[in-house]
């Protein structure tokens, strides 16, 4: 009897670790928006809308940096506060839980480290728990500390602003870029800073280490710490993967935007020609999952849009701030292809053969991602007047916890406001729960069906 009992606790108490990160995220959310709809939160003191409130609390936890209302003009400074701290757990949070739901996945299968679409890992120890937590934590706060401390000098005595504001503005938007979050405190976001390095190059660097995922910053750490000790370099196939596939997206980006761009007169067309490959630069870097924008996004070419749609939509790197499907699920993908292409039987990189369990996962990821998004906005074009593509870069930038907008957000009603809070959602936790679960309830069969081949194609 007292065994039943003890297994029934068990059970009620035993919660699915993906259960209980979309709680724990779920919770935060509701909680801000209830500090959101207070009379304090709003500058006019004016008790704030329920869905618009639930928009923003979910955006910030979700680091995607859509907005319903100008987060400068409407929010006071205690709602401001309350947005910079949802912003700040989101950001550490989804980081800390990725980073340990993947250690209780490989310690539960009694294999090595285990990231999403990672095929090559490595071992760990009880030890490693309390190192990893420390890392988030002290990467977080150096990088954080460290941008917003240069964008606070550059705001003192490059625009001659107050210290409280330059210091107060240069943290809200180091916070926001290392979060991949796309807050910012001007209506048109960074467009005043469009022509200034000093500015927008922190910010898209500070994004970009933000989105590699802390698995890789924290092993660049230790191994530049071995390489000096032993004078060698090895890093592990999805450091590595996701090294290669960031630079060749900001590459890739880069140049497709300059190329589109280049001569509009609503975009990069004013601008001088280093100008405008800064401003390529930093379109590609926010389109990986960070949202601020330099340029007038709604100005931009149809064909600019979706590239920007499939940059968004890839995303960054696993277990870090970014949003997506995650450059190594989109490598892994491409790994198959030219695979199949090729009449290998097998899918590999870099000289490692990648296990079809880990194909199995990308796949599923990737075509959920695309129903999902193409659900989104079938329903969103039932309830907006907006071109199509305008809704689509809408519904990829909300699944993708970009926060890019051509400008038509606060147009949606409150139903086509309530679908991209769900896609703010399920973008940030789906992909981290969705392998999760898939690796907690992997299994071998012990017998196999009779084999049968559809035509294809």
């Amino acid at each position: 009897m007292a065994g039943q009992l003890t297994r029934v606790r068990r059970s009620l108490f035993a919660v699915h670790p993906a259960r209980s990160l979309v709680m724990a995220f779920g919770a935060v959310i509701v909680l801000g928006t209830f500090l959101l709809m207070l009379p304090v939160s709003s500058q006019e003191g004016g008790a704030t809308g329920f869905v618009t409130a639930l928009f923003t609390s979910t955006s910030a936890v979700c680091v995607t940096g859509l907005v319903v209302v100008d987060t400068g003009t409407y929010w006071s400074g205690f709602g401001e506060g309350v947005i910079l701290a949802l912003i700040q757990i989101g950001g550490f949070g989804i980081m800390t839980m990725a980073s340990l739901l993947a250690l209780l996945v490989s310690g539960r299968l009694r294999l090595r480290m285990q990231l999403t679409a990672q095929a090559e890992t490595k071992s760990l120890g009880i030890g490693d728990v309390r190192r990893v937590l420390l890392g988030v934590a002290g990467t977080t706060l150096a990088v954080e500390l460290a941008v917003g401390a240069w964008l606070a000098l550059r705001f003192r005595f490059g625009y001659d602003r107050s210290i409280a504001e330059s210091a107060y503005s240069g943290l809200f938007h180091a916070v926001s870029a290392f979060n991949n979050a796309g807050f910012g405190l001007h209506a048109d976001s960074l467009t005043p800073y469009a022509q200034d390095p000093w500015v927008t190059v922190p910010i898209a660097l500070a994004v970009i280490l933000g989105g590699l995922g802390f698995p890789v910053l924290l092993e660049l750490l230790r191994h530049r710490t071995r390489r000096r000790l032993t004078g060698r370099r090895t890093w592990t196939l999805h450091t590595r993967m996701t090294l290669l596939a960031t630079a060749a997206l900001l590459l890739t980006g880069t140049v497709f935007t300059c190329l589109l761009e280049w001569a509009n007169p609503g975009t990069l067309g004013p601008f001088d020609w280093d100008e405008k490959l800064l401003n390529g630069f930093f379109h590609s870097a926010m389109s990986r999952t960070a949202g601020f924008n330099a340029v007038d996004i709604g100005a931009m070419h149809a064909s600019t849009l979706l590239m920007t749609c499939t940059l968004m939509f890839i995303g960054g790197g696993s277990a870090g701030t970014a949003g997506g499907i995650k450059v190594t699920t989109f490598a892994v993908l491409a790994a198959a292809i030219w695979a199949e292409v090729r009449g290998e039987p097998n899918s590999t990189v870099m000289g490692r053969r990648l296990a079809p369990h880990v194909l199995r996962q990308a796949l599923t990821v990737a075509l959920l991602a695309v129903g999902l998004v193409i659900a989104a906005t079938l329903a969103l074009l039932t309830v907006s007047s907006a071109p199509m593509e305008a809704v689509l870069f809408e519904a990829v930038s909300a699944f993708g916890t970009v926060g890019l907008s051509t400008g038509i957000t606060a147009d949606f009603p409150d139903s086509g406001r309530l679908v991209l809070i769900l896609l703010m959602f399920v973008g940030r936790l789906g992909p981290v729960t969705l392998v999760s679960a898939l690796a907690l309830r992997e299994r071998t069969r012990r017998y196999q069906l009779p084999e049968e081949r559809p035509v294809i194609g």
